[in-house]
């Protein structure tokens, strides 16, 4: 069922997941009771046969198989015997995921760009600081939560909190989503949420040593939410953010409407990248398997710097140093540029420093202000290597904040509320990285944007996504 909802309803799901979440975060730690080594109580006679006797140890059951739902006969799904996720997984340790073709435990921060329906498509996966308990066939599992948040054309376009867990033998499933679809700033429907034990099964998202021919379901839940993909080749090399990768997979993913798409996946990265005809998403850079040594360039503090001070100018009418600030970031930006930049961020920022500069000189204060924060964020995305990932959403927090201020100075109502959907989402990337005092204010003033876009008060809805900035300033 399509509904609508707006930023509040949002933020009442988001910490209805974080409080199931942080409630369910610990696994049972019963272990069954043994005699002590110091009991006086002798073995009775026949006890004593049967020790010098032992019984024959019984053969082990035979594995336990998933029951699989059934799939329209128009859907051309691979036969059982290819299949390498029928048999029912055991987790002992399920938030240590080691397999290096899908290391969600190891993902802080993953940045991915492309390209959908002809408009700059952006995408944000992160891995969450709580974990969620999910029962499935008879286990309760612990299961990591990692953030996934698409953009498109610069809006909000989906969010979901995945969850993830890896099997003993190495193997990594996934237990379900929490979906939203959103349409200028709302959120249109939740179609695509699913939990395994009670939607579908848990489905394998990794094998633990994928063959060519193998195949798995990525979600298993025919008419609701379903992918099943086959491996096409392995050690493949891939061409990384700065560097070929070796040992990538390549998978044909296949959907309910019989259409297919190949994945790639590359070890230390996960999923790398996907292609649907023209419309692709790459991986652009992912923390830790990036990780720099070394301060920031200062090329890169300078970049986003310029960015907040064209960002003051022009809120100000001061044209004149708005493009004296643009020439020394563009001329700075060039001197860097040379070397070493991830090649997929390079052309998101030549473009966006482009369109500031087109705008500035138009005198056009909300284009020029909205590139300048695309500026900054380009910035933000090369520094991540070089920064705790929890500062760079600290960052990106505060340039959303920034652009609900553009957007309710110049009435756009639903420019608003996709901006308070997204702050509520990175709220949730930052819960550890801030004090109480400040995580329960920015909790407030988020509230208050929500509120105020509700009851269409553009002006108090300005006034909170400032406090918010102040907030995140004086952290």
């Amino acid at each position: 069922m399509i509904t609508s909802a707006g930023p509040a309803v949002a933020l009442a799901i988001v910490l209805g997941l974080l409080t199931t979440a942080c409630g369910t975060n610990t696994p049972p730690t019963g272990r069954p009771s043994v005699a002590p080594a110091s009991s006086s109580v002798q073995p009775s006679a026949s006890a004593a046969a049967q020790a010098s006797n032992p019984p024959e140890t019984p053969s082990p059951s035979p594995a336990r198989t998933i029951d699989q739902p059934v799939v329209p006969s128009n859907v051309p799904i691979a036969p059982d015997s290819a299949r390498v996720d029928l048999t029912l997984p055991t987790f002992s340790n399920p938030t240590q995921i080691t397999n290096p073709l899908f290391p969600v435990s190891k993902q802080e921060s993953v940045l991915f760009l492309g390209h959908v329906d002809g408009k700059p498509f952006r995408t944000e996966v992160t891995l969450l600081p709580f974990t969620r308990i999910v029962e499935w066939e008879g286990q309760r599992v612990e299961t990591l939560v990692s953030q996934y948040c698409a953009y498109l054309d610069g809006r909000i376009q989906e969010v979901a909190y995945d969850l993830y867990a890896q099997a003993d033998d190495g193997s990594v499933w996934y237990f379900g989503e929490d979906v939203g679809d959103f349409e200028n700033g709302a959120m249109v429907t939740k179609e695509g949420t699913w939990l395994a034990g009670k939607d579908a099964p848990a489905a394998m998202i990794m094998a633990a040593t994928p063959k060519v021919g193998d195949v798995f379901r990525t979600e298993n839940s025919p008419g609701f939410a379903f992918e099943e993909v086959t491996v096409k080749s392995i050690d493949q090399p891939l061409d990384g953010p700065t560097a070929p990768i070796p040992g990538g997979i390549v998978v044909s993913e296949l959907h309910m409407d019989a259409t297919t798409e190949n994945k790639h996946f590359a070890p230390g990265y996960g999923e790398f990248y996907t292609a649907s005809g023209p419309d692709v998403e790459a991986l652009a850079l992912a923390v830790p398997v990036n990780r720099q040594t070394g301060s920031v360039p200062a090329a890169l503090t300078t970049v986003a710097t310029g960015a907040g001070r064209v960002f003051t100018a022009v809120g100000s009418k001061d044209w004149k140093s708005a493009s004296a600030q643009v020439r020394t970031m563009a001329a700075t930006w060039a001197a860097y540029k040379s070397g070493g930049i991830p090649k997929l961020i390079e052309p998101a920022m030549n473009g966006a420093l482009t369109r500031l500069a087109r705008t500035v000189a138009a005198r056009d204060p909300r284009r020029a202000r909205l590139a300048a924060l695309e500026v900054a964020r380009s910035s933000f995305d090369l520094q991540l290597p070089y920064r705790p990932a929890t500062e760079i959403d600290l960052a990106r927090f505060d340039l959303w904040a920034a652009e609900a201020i553009v957007d309710a100075t110049a009435g756009d109502a639903a420019g608003v509320r996709g901006d308070a959907f997204t702050l509520s989402y990175i709220r949730d990337r930052i819960l550890g990285a801030v004090d109480g005092p400040t995580l329960s204010a920015i909790n407030s003033h988020l509230l208050d944007l929500q509120v105020a876009e509700i009851d269409g008060d553009l002006k108090a809805a300005a006034a909170a996504a400032s406090m918010l900035r102040d907030v995140v300033h004086a952290s």
